[in-house]
C-alpha cells in the first residue's frame, strides 16, 4: 500500500477522528483505579464511542494470520507490551497499565494511547512511564518535510537508551488515514538521514514500546494477540498520531485531557 497524502478534507476529518480517540482517553481516566478490570475500561470505552458516534478500530480486526481481536481497546498491564486482552483481573495499586484506544469517525481513523499509574506505584515504574512519555515526544519534535523517518527512530532511540532502557523492535507506528494501517512504517529506533522523506499532509502514529529490561519480547498464551517482554521486565507506551504540515507537525490525537507536552517541547 502506497503512502497516502491529506488534503483538507482528509486532515479535517483525521482531525475529529484523533481528538474523538483522546476523548475516549479521557472518558476512562477517572475509573482507572485500584479493583476496576480490564474489561470495565472496555465497556466504558464502547459506551463512550456510542455516545460520540465513533466505532472502534479494533474489535472484530482481524489481519492475516490473527484472530479476530474480540475487545473496542487494548489494555496492556505492567510486562504486557502491547495488544494486551481486557479480561476480569481487578487491577492492583502499583499497576502501570496501557490504554490504546483506535476509533473510526465518517471513514477516518484516530489512535492514541495513554499509560496509566494504579493508585501509587513504585519509583522505577513511574521513571519508565515518564521517559517513554519524553521519549515519543523527542520522536514528535523531530517531524517536519524534508526530515526523514530515521531521524524520529534515533531520536527516540537515543533518549530511552541513555536512560537505562530499551526499544522493543517488533511492533512499530504506521500510516493511518482512511485505514487503521497505512505506509509507512514508523520504526522506534534507526539511523539519522536514511527511510522514508516526510512531506506535508502525511498522517502517522509514533508510539514507542519502551522496556525496563531487554529489548526481546514474546507471544504470551494462546489469544494470538498479547505481546510481552521476554524477561518479565515492565513496559511502557505512549502513542500519538501527527500530521506533517509545511512547516512542522500538528498532533492529531489531542483533547482536553491529554497530558500537557514535556517542558523541552515548548522550550523548542
Amino acid at each position: 500500500m502506497s503512502i497516502t497524502y491529506k488534503d483538507a478534507e482528509g486532515i479535517q476529518g483525521m482531525r475529529i477522528a484523533g481528538r474523538l480517540a483522546a476523548e475516549v482517553l479521557d472518558a476512562i481516566t477517572p475509573h482507572i483505579k485500584p479493583g476496576i478490570t480490564t474489561r470495565e475500561i472496555d465497556r466504558l470505552a464502547a459506551e463512550c464511542m456510542k455516545k460520540q458516534g465513533s466505532i472502534s478500530a479494533t474489535l472484530g480486526y482481524q489481519p492475516p494470520g490473527y484472530p479476530p481481536y474480540p475487545a473496542s481497546l487494548c489494555t496492556s498491564v505492567n510486562h504486557v507490551v502491547c495488544h494486551g486482552i481486557p479480561n476480569d483481573k481487578p487491577l492492583k495499586k502499583g499497576d502501570i497499565v496501557n490504554v490504546d484506544v483506535t476509533v473510526i469517525k465518517d471513514g477516518w481513523y484516530g489512535d492514541t494511547s495513554r499509560m496509566f499509574i494504579v493508585g501509587e506505584s513504585s519509583i522505577a515504574a513511574k521513571r519508565l512511564v515518564g521517559i517513554t512519555y519524553e521519549a515519543m515526544w523527542h520522536g514528535i519534535v523531530r517531524v517536519k518535510p524534508g526530515v526523514r523517518l530515521g531521524d524520529i527512530g534515533f531520536a527516540i532511540q537515543q533518549f530511552a537508551e541513555k536512560q537505562g532502557f530499551s526499544v522493543v523492535r517488533e511492533f512499530c507506528g504506521h500510516g493511518i488515514g482512511r485505514n487503521f494501517h497505512e505506509e509507512p512504517q514508523v520504526l522506534h529506533y534507526g539511523k539519522p538521514g536514511t527511510l522514508e522523506e516526510l512531506k506535508p499532509g502525511m498522517t502517522f502514529t509514533i508510539e514507542p514500546m519502551i522496556n525496563a529490561g531487554r529489548k526481546e519480547v514474546k507471544e504470551f498464551g494462546n489469544d494470538g494477540w498479547t505481546i510481552v517482554t521476554k524477561d518479565h521486565s515492565l513496559s511502557a507506551q505512549w502513542e500519538h498520531t501527527v500530521l506533517v504540515t509545511e512547516t512542522g507537525y500538528e498532533v492529531l490525537t489531542l483533547s482536553a485531557g491529554s497530558p500537557p507536552p514535556p517542558p523541552f517541547v515548548n522550550a523548542a
